[in-house]
């Protein structure tokens, strides 16, 4: 989408340009694997999404927003792709015969009206009913592809996140990422990849990417790297629903069943998460009457169901460390010992310095603050979470409670420079301003 159509237009009603960007947060993902179902040329259709905003941006604010907006930019959208294949196909080829929709069938002057009136205007009755995301995630899941390349161009394209954004979740340079992300989707395009989800012999070479891919899909719903609020549910929605599918498509794989416990058990905290004020709760302050009881049951029920296949794996280990956090009535009775055993099991499964990260912060919980320090040390000398904000908020908060304030200070600022997300930096700046009433 281009910066105008993201960030709003000078002519645009307020409300109105808060309309657009929610329906291109929402919507964006699943236009555009509608439009790559046509085609696997993901430069093409995004510029046909991006023409579609574009166009509702000079549009709405004169003619008045449509009663279905996500399906009237899902017409334009396919209209304007149909066009663009024409004319690459005029340059390169001379003449193309189009054997779907022809768009001189509907004039573009008549597709606020097509799009507001029709009974079936949404992108699901509008086009194919399958499962066009699913299909996405696994295309851009291809091994083909490198794990990491893999990943971003789903955060990329089903998420609509930037390469920026995406490159902070990877802990690399923007640009690095940028040039990942156009490299993929010019191989999936010349490699001729196909847009399916593989038949049952070709999953399991894939497991790995699309299941990391749903978590983080789900991390993005759950604690937005942008924006004004902490959470967007409908990506935790959208996760939820696709790791649903991704149990009834590998009935028999534990960390599919690992994926989907973990996913409700976490988001089963959401109601929680902010005060009435709308101030972020940290987990230990969470009102846990507030925490949904029936995801949490039906979490733990899928848990079971994981272990008693007898291969744990590291989703599976996640599941039962937010398994451990819903057993406790009071934040107080947290297991902290269990919960950072299953940190070394973890661990022992992905060796990253996140883990490593949340592993300091139980332990510092079970063994003191001074415990949780001495285990950051190693990381900050190796400096892979420099730019990850999360580890400077965590040093701080040791650093508080063994009263070394003006170090706590420091690394506080360090993590709200680094914060993207206002409820988060709020969340700092406060801890920020007790620390220099102290």
């Amino acid at each position: 989408m281009t910066h105008a159509a993201r960030s709003g237009d000078s002519r645009f009603e307020p409300e109105r340009g808060a309309t657009l960007e929610r329906v291109f947060r929402t919507e964006h993902g699943r236009i555009l694997a509608t439009l790559l179902a046509r085609t696997r040329d993901f430069e093409l259709c995004e510029e046909a999404l991006q023409d579609a905003f574009a166009r509702a941006l000079e549009r709405w604010p004169r003619d008045g927003e449509p009663d279905r907006p996500a399906a009237w930019l899902a017409t334009v959208a396919l209209h304007r792709l149909v066009d663009l294949e024409r004319a690459r196909a005029r340059r390169e080829q001379g003449r193309m015969e189009l054997d779907d929709l022809d768009p001189d069938d509907l004039d573009a002057d008549d597709v606020d009206s097509t799009a507001r009136n029709s009974p079936d205007s949404d992108p699901g009755a509008e086009f194919p009913h399958a499962d066009e995301r699913l299909r996405l995630i696994f295309t851009c899941c291809h091994p083909a592809l490198a794990h990491e390349a893999q990943v971003a161009l789903t955060l990329n394209t089903l998420c609509g996140l930037t390469s920026a954004e995406i490159a902070r979740a990877f802990l690399v340079e923007d640009a690095t990422m940028a040039q990942r992300l156009v490299r993929a989707k010019r191989k999936i395009h010349d490699a001729g990849i196909p847009y399916r989800v593989p038949p049952a012999s070709e999953l399991g070479e894939r497991l790995a990417a699309v299941l990391a891919v749903v978590y983080l899909v789900f991390n993005e719903g759950h604690a937005a790297a942008r924006g004004t609020e902490l959470v967007r549910a409908d990506l935790c929605a959208e996760a939820l629903r696709l790791a649903r599918l991704l149990v009834e498509l590998m009935p028999d794989e534990p960390e599919a069943e690992g994926l989907l416990a973990l996913l409700l058990l976490t988001d089963a905290r959401r109601a929680a998460r902010l005060s009435t004020a709308g101030e972020l709760v940290r987990l230990e302050d969470q009102d846990r009457a507030l925490w949904d009881r029936a995801a949490i049951a039906e979490g733990r029920a899928v848990l079971a169901r994981a272990l008693a296949r007898g291969r744990a794996g590291a989703l599976v280990v996640q599941a039962a460390l937010a398994a451990e956090h819903a057993r406790a009535a009071r934040a107080s009775d947290t297991d902290w010992a269990r919960i950072v055993a299953l940190y070394d099991a973890l661990l022992a499964l992905v060796p990253s310095p996140v883990v490593a990260l949340n592993r300091a912060v139980a332990l510092a919980e079970r063994s003191g603050p001074a415990a949780g320090l001495a285990e950051l040390e190693p990381l900050a000398r190796a400096g892979e979470l420099e730019r990850y904000p999360y580890f400077h908020a965590a040093r701080a908060d040791f650093l508080r409670r063994l009263g070394r304030g003006a170090e706590a200070r420091a690394g506080y600022a360090r993590a709200h420079a680094l914060t993207a997300n206002e409820r988060e930096r709020a969340f700092l700046a406060r801890r920020l301003r007790e620390l220099a009433d102290a």
